[in-house]
């Protein structure tokens, strides 16, 4: 029982104050550069050069640039250009498809700003839809192969 009246005591008799608390989160979120293929394997068996459009798609949260390095001992990459550019999604940013520059400066063959507004990196609406054109021309007569490797990376 005397444990109940300092129980009551406490509660009626301790003035109750209340505080406003201001708490303030922050953080960031790592730069991001996601392209649908990063390596792709050609060949042929001709001996004319070879025209070869592939598909890609690019994610970003910040700006970017795309660059191609091709390795061959029998093919000589003769070009690799952007021939279309397409928003995919309602998350892309506006500005994007106007403002990327696909003029070709050393290895890099795109550059451009953000590209998603929101979603993840398998989101299905936050994507920049690019058609690569990839000349190749054959150095040997028996056939040949070839590897372009495309690396997406962050640019200020």
């Amino acid at each position: 029982m005397r444990q109940i009246f300092i129980l009551m005591a406490v509660v009626f008799l301790v003035p109750a104050s209340v505080a406003a608390q201001t708490v303030t989160v922050s953080g960031s979120v790592s730069e991001t550069v996601a392209l649908s293929v990063s390596r792709i394997t050609l060949s042929g068996d001709d001996t004319q050069p070879s025209v070869i459009r592939v598909p890609l798609l690019v994610r970003s949260n910040s700006n970017f640039k795309i660059s191609a390095v091709f390795e061959s001992q029998t093919a000589e990459l003769s070009e690799v250009s952007v021939v279309d550019v397409r928003a995919n999604g309602s998350l892309v940013s506006p500005q994007v498809v106007n403002t990327v520059d696909t003029r070709r400066e050393g290895d890099v063959v795109l550059r451009g700003p953000r590209i998603s507004l929101g979603g993840t990196l398998n989101s299905p609406n936050n994507a920049l839809q690019v058609t690569l054109l990839i000349r190749v021309k054959p150095q040997s007569v028996s056939g040949w192969t070839g590897q372009l490797a495309l690396l997406g990376s962050p640019t200020q």
